[in-house]
């Protein structure tokens, strides 16, 4: 048995061989507080406070800022139009992955692992690829240069990884619950829908959360597939606003709009993981 000074001079060590890992992550991490502080300060100034002192604190908050990026520079407009598409787009990827992943991580056919494969394979598929293809599909349905056919595109690159992510969480729940919903008298729905579907809660909000800021923060295909300036996206709003900088110079303006754009992330980001924290914890419980 090792003694007391041998487990803490491991201890030691391990912490030692940790340290590089832990200053590396801890610089980034205040980078990227110390930005974010900077860009919300900044947001607060006016154009003359910014550039006579950038680190300097504004003399009075300029909320106002933030109403002229909501109502003139139409980020309003565009938050609506982001949340519409993506939160339908989110719905629609759970309810069609949900079922497919269970499928797959549960029951055994000939072609399950092909058809699992050619799901991590999508992954892979560099998106500029499907510009063409996705452009031809969508006219001939007529949904072009619409929010709707940009929430199904949305749907078709989202779907293999969040097949892939939730197989593997079907994959570690436990089959006697299974079992038992079966000896109970269950049909394979009753059991997916009332026994697994509620275990698998955590992971269907961690497969909501990253498509949520995936989608949220998604830029090219709504370049691509939007030109009518009232459906654009947040991001693409964005875009077009920094852009427009080079005439108008509201640097404050860009900044009020930036944490517009990310307060929502944030907000959602905090709601969502407790709840995923407690679902682990009620699943692990119930196992």
């Amino acid at each position: 048995m090792p003694n007391k000074a041998q487990i803490m001079l491991n201890r030691v060590n391990k912490w030692f061989s940790q340290l590089p890992a832990y200053i590396i992550l801890g610089a980034w991490s205040l980078f990227t507080i110390f930005v974010f502080l900077w860009i919300c300060v900044t947001s607060l100034k006016t154009n003359r406070e910014l550039f006579v002192n950038v680190w300097g604190l504004p003399k009075i908050l300029q909320f106002k800022n933030y109403i002229a990026a909501w109502t003139q520079i139409k980020l309003g407009s565009f938050f609506l139009n982001s949340v519409g598409v993506v939160i339908s787009a989110v719905i629609v990827i759970l309810v069609l992955s949900a079922p497919a992943s269970y499928i797959l991580s549960r029951v055994k056919f000939r072609g399950s692992n092909l058809i699992t494969t050619a799901f991590i394979a999508g992954i892979g598929i560099p998106v500029p690829l499907l510009f063409i293809p996705l452009f031809i599909i969508l006219t001939k349905i007529k949904l072009i240069n619409s929010l709707p056919g940009l929430a199904l595109i949305y749907v078709a690159v989202s779907i293999p990884f969040t097949v892939y992510m939730l197989t593997g969480f079907f994959g570690s729940l436990p089959q006697e619950l299974e079992d038992a919903a079966v000896v109970d008298g269950c049909t394979d729905i009753q059991v997916f829908s009332k026994v697994m579907l509620p275990l698998a809660s955590p992971g269907l909000i961690t497969a909501a959360i990253f498509n949520f800021i995936f989608l949220w923060n998604e830029y090219q295909l709504a370049l691509v597939f939007l030109n009518d300036p009232n459906s654009r996206t947040l991001s693409l709003g964005l875009y077009n606003l920094s852009e427009s900088l080079q005439y108008s110079g509201d640097w404050v303006g860009m900044m009020a709009a930036v944490i517009i754009v990310v307060f929502a992330t944030i907000i959602l980001y905090l709601v969502l993981s407790e709840r995923m924290i407690a679902g682990i914890t009620m699943g692990a419980i119930k196992s």
